[in-house]
């Protein structure tokens, strides 16, 4: 049995609160509401989030610093935008031994950091090679109702990656290890770009061809990235990369495909945010993904073309329309980068 601080209680760190109390650890699920604490521990239950009873292993806390006092590991899962603020928050409460994992998927903006370089820099007693990342495809409300995932823990200390399998292992949640850090945090991030792709797709009623286009020309895209960064482009086949793609990009579950589907049924981005209430990664990581591939002298037309939906206002199917009519390519060729 661990003593486990999950910092971020919506609906991913619920779900995963949910896994390791499963596994008999005792959880302290952290949330910024005192409100929110405290009413999971009076009813068990975090609806706002995920519909479903919560063991009586998990206990709440507002109190960030009670909440990681004498754990064994701390799993941060609060959205991209809070990583380098929670992590400033724990920095100097933390032991230098505690297994340290993340489960969001995002990319800084203004830096182009992966959030495992967000936490290196502000933990100072952490070393980067040792942060975990967990990824892959998995619905929060499915892990909820423990039906079978499968999800990969990445580190460049794999015994540290090897400690995370064992925390979170059990017959209805399967884990992989890998050592690819770079490629299972770029898989899991830039997906979310895609899923909206697909959702505005599926707003304009242009079908499952346009989809399935979308998504694999989506992959293309997120490997030459990937790989130009040093990513493993085997990596970008496995869990974190086109499993992680093909759930975030065709089911109703997915935030990121709500709000794309709301944008090409003629929403504005402002609205479906404000209808939504919880983060959609996806927007934030077209933003950082844009500016990476300039910097890097990537080619990465799709997410142009959404982050001219997103930021421009630019007509979605004007410029679908864009990208219909490029230039001939062939099609291996546009998997390398140029």
């Amino acid at each position: 049995m661990s003593k486990v601080a999950v910092l971020g209680a919506g609906s991913w760190g619920t779900a995963l609160s949910i896994v390791l109390a499963d596994n008999n650890h005792q959880v302290r699920l952290w949330s910024h509401k005192k409100e929110q604490a405290d009413l999971i521990n009076e009813t068990h239950l975090n609806t706002k989030y995920l519909n479903v009873e919560l063991p009586h292993e998990i206990k709440a806390y507002s109190n960030i610093k009670e909440a990681i006092k004498g754990v064994d590991a701390i799993l941060i899962v609060v959205p991209s935008s809070a990583i380098r603020e929670v992590s400033q928050k724990i920095n100097s409460f933390i032991k230098d031994d505690v297994l340290m994992i993340h489960a969001t998927k995002g990319i800084e903006p203004e830096t182009s950091k992966r959030v495992s370089q967000i936490m290196s820099e502000e933990l100072t007693s952490i070393q980067a090679k040792d942060i975990v990342v967990l990824s892959g495809p998995s619905h929060a409300e499915e892990v909820g109702l423990r039906l079978p995932t499968t999800v990969t823990v990445a580190s460049n200390n794999i015994e540290k990656a090897e400690m995370a399998q064992h925390l979170f292992f059990n017959e209805n949640f399967r884990v992989y290890t890998s050592d690819d850090v770079v490629g299972v945090e770029l898989g899991g991030a830039l997906k979310n770009i895609i899923a909206l792709g697909a959702g505005i797709s599926d707003g304009l009623n242009f079908g499952d061809n346009a989809k399935a286009a979308l998504i694999t020309r989506g992959l293309a895209e997120i490997t030459r990235l990937g790989v130009s960064l040093g990513a493993n482009p085997l990596s970008f086949l496995g869990l974190s990369g086109v499993g992680d793609l093909i759930v975030t990009s065709t089911s109703k579950h997915s935030r990121n495909w709500r709000a794309g589907n709301l944008i090409g049924k003629g929403h504005s981005l402002e609205t479906v945010l404000d209808e939504m209430g919880m983060v959609v990664e996806g927007v934030r990581t077209t933003k950082a993904a844009y500016l990476f591939s300039i910097q890097k002298n990537v080619e990465m037309p799709i997410t142009h073309a959404l982050y001219e939906i997103l930021y421009n206002n630019a007509e979605p199917k004007e410029i679908v329309g864009q990208l219909m009519t490029r230039s001939k390519k062939d099609e291996l060729d546009s998997y390398k980068n140029k």
